[in-house]
């Protein structure tokens, strides 16, 4: 595999990219135990821009709280490290993953004797749906696979475990011909694709899906409720069926990874016109013009890496 990027951070040691292995007995290789953040760095005049570093950071922490992992190293310390991944790469735009995880122990389900440890990946990745899905729109699925009930594993957390479903939500959508697929929650009720959350437009109104309905709080779904709202738009929060969807006029989905990304059909149902909408394309271009330093930065949502 060509390299992705030059060093890895490595529980605090910068570790060549051949030499980023973990061990075969490590519990996150048997059961999963690791929690991680997608986060995006935008080139801004040959700067590195991270768009929401503290947000993610954040969640990081707050994921490996709620699987009782004790991270080595304080906010800060794992930011600072986010940091340096992206200078020691050189990096001016980037993807950036860090992975907290339960590591070599005693062999078993209980992860409480195993080391946690943390590593950082940089790497360049573009449009997660393409470049033309972005105006053109995507065709999506309702997912045969529901998203994981509340009191199971918590959706709250962004637990690798969590992303075996999204996985299946996945594959099964391009084994049927399309992009991606929308989940449903244990109730029969709209969930979130296996990456993104998403909002509908209908008459006027943007609706999302409550936290409530098996999602993960999206830091890129908070941004958009963020912008609607400076718009002057109505936005609420929808326990949605899947049919209120057939008859949207427009659908998107948003993360980190796919931005704003709007639907042209759903299960070959066409979504308003068959591409973007004019509510989706004003969310999308303020949006993308915000996180690439094109408006103001009213949030304090950007934080620059000059490079080394």
């Amino acid at each position: 595999m060509d390299r992705l990027c030059e060093k890895i951070w490595m529980d605090g040691e910068w570790v060549d990219w051949d030499n980023a292995t973990l061990h075969v007995s490590a519990h996150v290789i048997h059961y999963g135990s690791a929690v991680f953040e997608g986060i995006r760095a935008y080139d801004v005049n040959g700067v590195a821009n991270v768009f929401r570093l503290d947000e993610h950071n954040k969640r990081l922490h707050d994921s490996a709280k709620i699987y009782r992992m004790e991270v080595p190293y304080t906010l800060e310390e794992t930011k600072q490290a986010m940091i340096d991944s992206i200078r020691v790469n050189g990096f001016t735009e980037c993807y950036i993953r860090p992975v907290v995880y339960r590591g070599c122990g005693p062999m078993g389900v209980n992860p409480l004797r195993n080391p946690v440890n943390t590593f950082i990946m940089t790497w360049k990745w573009g449009k997660y749906l393409g470049e033309e899905a972005l105006e053109q729109g995507v065709d999506m699925q309702i997912a045969s696979w529901s998203r994981n009930a509340p009191n199971t594993t918590p959706s709250f957390a962004k637990c690798g475990a969590n992303y075996a479903s999204g996985a299946l939500i996945k594959m099964e959508a391009i084994s049927n011909g399309y992009a991606e697929g929308i989940a449903l929650d244990r109730n029969g009720l709209i969930s979130e694709g296996s990456g993104e959350n998403i909002f509908v437009v209908r008459d006027g109104v943007i609706h999302t899906t409550p936290i409530g309905n098996s999602i993960l709080g999206g830091i890129t779904r908070d941004t958009i409720i963020r912008i609607a709202k400076d718009e002057g738009l109505e936005i609420r929060e929808t326990a949605m069926p899947r049919e209120f969807l057939y008859i949207a006029d427009e659908i998107f989905g948003v993360g980190t990874a796919a931005e704003v990304t709007p639907l042209r059909s759903l299960d070959k149902i066409k979504i308003g016109v068959g591409k973007r909408g004019p509510v989706t394309e004003l969310l999308q271009t303020r949006y993308m013009d915000l996180v690439q330093g094109k408006a103001e930065d009213k949030w304090g949502f950007l934080t620059p890496v000059e490079p080394k």
